[in-house]
This record gives C-alpha cells, sequence and structure tokens, in this order.
C-alpha cells in the first residue's frame, strides 16, 4: 500500500535527500569526472541540491546522469511514479499517473517510459547452472501492423501479433524478449547466449525446441498438445503464472503498445518479477538506484517510432 502523505511523496527538497541517500550513501561524487571530491553549494545564490566538483569544477546535482535529469517535473512526483510502478503488479497506466501526479498525459506518459527505462537490466549473466531448472516459452501479445509477407497464405500459421520469448528460472529470475519470429533459427541462438549449458530446460513439444537436449545438460517437455500439463518437475507452470501477470497487465492496464516500445514494458514486468520477493519500498528503491546512465529524451521515442 503506498502511504502518499510520506514526505518523499509531498516534499521536493525531502525527496531529494532520499534520492540523495540511494545514489549517493558513500557520500557524493561527480557524474562529470567520476571525483569524490565535491562540496555542497549554499547560500541564497544557488539551489538546493547543487553540488561542486573539486577535480573538474563542474556542478551537479543529484538528478544529473539520471533518467530524471533536467525533467522540469517535481522530483517528488517523480519518486511517487516510480514507487506506485514498481509496487502496482500489473503496471500503472500513463491515465492514472497523470490523475494521481497532477501532470498531464504526455507528461506522465514521458514519465512512466523514463522509468521503465531505469527498470531495464544491464549487462545480463547467463541463467541457470548445474542443478538449475529454466522454464523457455513464447506469447503472443498486442496488433503487429506489419505486413504479412509475399506468399503468405491466411491461415498458414501467420500471426498479426508481438511474439515474446521469455525464460524464467525457477526460484529466480525472468528474461524476456522480443522476437520477430518463433522458429528454432531465431530463439535457439538466444537461449545459448542466455542459460548457462549444464541447466534442465523445461519447454512445451514446440518444434523449435526439438533438438535442445544437445546444448544443455537436460531438455524436458510437456505435451500440451495432448491435454498434459505437468508430470512431476517436469512442467511450465512457473513460467506460465508470469505469463498471466504479463498479459493482464498488457490487455487491461496498457490496453495498446507500441512495437518500438515494447521491449520497455518487457523491461518492466521483468523487474517487478525479478524483485517479487521484497517490499514495495524496496523495490522501488532497486529502481531508483538503476537510474544512472539511462537517460531517455522524448526525440529519442520518437526517433524509434520511424526507425
Amino acid at each position: 500500500m503506498c502511504d502518499i502523505t510520506n514526505p518523499i511523496f509531498t516534499d521536493p527538497d525531502k525527496a531529494r535527500e532520499h534520492l540523495e541517500s540511494i545514489r549517493w550513501p558513500d557520500g557524493a561524487y561527480c557524474p562529470h569526472c567520476g571525483s569524490t571530491e565535491a562540496r555542497k553549494l549554499v547560500g541564497k545564490s544557488h539551489r538546493k541540491g547543487l553540488y561542486q566538483c573539486n577535480a573538474c569544477r563542474q556542478q551537479f546535482s543529484v538528478t544529473v546522469g539520471t533518467v530524471f535529469e533536467r525533467s522540469k517535473v517535481a522530483l517528488n512526483k517523480w519518486l511517487l511514479a516510480v514507487h506506485l510502478m514498481a509496487a502496482s503488479k500489473k503496471g500503472m497506466s500513463a491515465h492514472q499517473l497523470h490523475r494521481m501526479l497532477g501532470v498531464t498525459y504526455k507528461t506522465a506518459w514521458f514519465m512512466a517510459h523514463r522509468i521503465r527505462e531505469a527498470m531495464t537490466e544491464g549487462m545480463f549473466t547467463p541463467m541457470g547452472g548445474n542443478g538449475k531448472v529454466v522454464e523457455v516459452d513464447e506469447t503472443f501479445i498486442g496488433h503487429d501492423k506489419t505486413k504479412k509477407p509475399k506468399g503468405v497464405k491466411k491461415g498458414r500459421g501467420y500471426q498479426h501479433k508481438y511474439k515474446v520469448l521469455t525464460l524464467v528460472e525457477r526460484g529466480g529470475k525472468a528474461r524476456s524478449f522480443h522476437v520477430d519470429e518463433v522458429n528454432a533459427k531465431t530463439i535457439v541462438p538466444i537461449l545459448r547466449q542466455e542459460i548457462e549449458r549444464q541447466t534442465h530446460i523445461m519447454t512445451d513439444e514446440a518444434g523449435q525446441y526439438k533438438h535442445l537436449r544437445g546444448d544443455f545438460g537436460n531438455h524436458d517437455f510437456v505435451r500440451h498438445g495432448q491435454g498434459e500439463y505437468g508430470r512431476g518437475i517436469i512442467h511450465t507452470n512457473t513460467i506460465e503464472g508470469f505469463f498471466s501477470i504479463f498479459k493482464r497487465g498488457m490487455k487491461g492496464v496498457y490496453q495498446h503498445c507500441a512495437k518500438h516500445h515494447l521491449h520497455r514494458y518487457l523491461a518492466e514486468f521483468d523487474f517487478r518479477y525479478n524483485a517479487r520477493t521484497v517490499s514495495d519500498v524496496e523495490r522501488r528503491d532497486d529502481a531508483l538506484r538503476a537510474i544512472e546512465g539511462k537517460r531517455l529524451t522524448y526525440r529519442r521515442i520518437n526517433e524509434a517510432a520511424y526507425a
């Protein structure tokens, strides 16, 4: 439950102090040169929260070099938006943010995308390992307006939907990808790159997973086509649970997602799933720790739309 009376959600100064404690637990450092030799500028001629680096002489605040940089939205509203998106199991629509934060819909939409950018995981390390189980499956979401390829007739398996591949380690993390095609040529290289070789893989009986046994420690599958849902530890129930939340969020909360934004929505659902064992407050602060170095401009979003 979000306590919107918390000072960090109502007072910009308290919000800034909280963000400084999250981003700079050992003291301020310069985002321009990395020096820890910085001093806080005080006095009426300086705005609150302004620092100067003694090494490069550049001035900075806690938002420089983050997804919040150069935003005209008050920092307390940013923190509330992060909390709402981190705590809402199926997501938080831009319309709801716009109503709760008192900002325009366009501003709320852009804020949500910046926050999703912060939730994006950085460098991936391989999932699984010896004795670990990773479930693999794909799902279809939304409506892909891409023109149907030549020669493909209606009813021949072609889907006008976005294709999502997800890997879920039992007791561990989820990792989702927007893929162009659901076939062995597209999927198998992703699995080889993202999963340790000694891992036990669980899938359904789809053809793209047919020859995985030679790539990993073991490969078992369930025969959904025959009405089977599992045989002991051989099942894909974990990943089906992940897809259940993802689809309810995408259909019930977000309703529409453009193709060039899908990777951020996937990052958002992965982030919440991967931090499912901690409190809403801890999950929010985890997102705040990840705001650094992930600047997202409105121009960059629009350029992606026409790329």
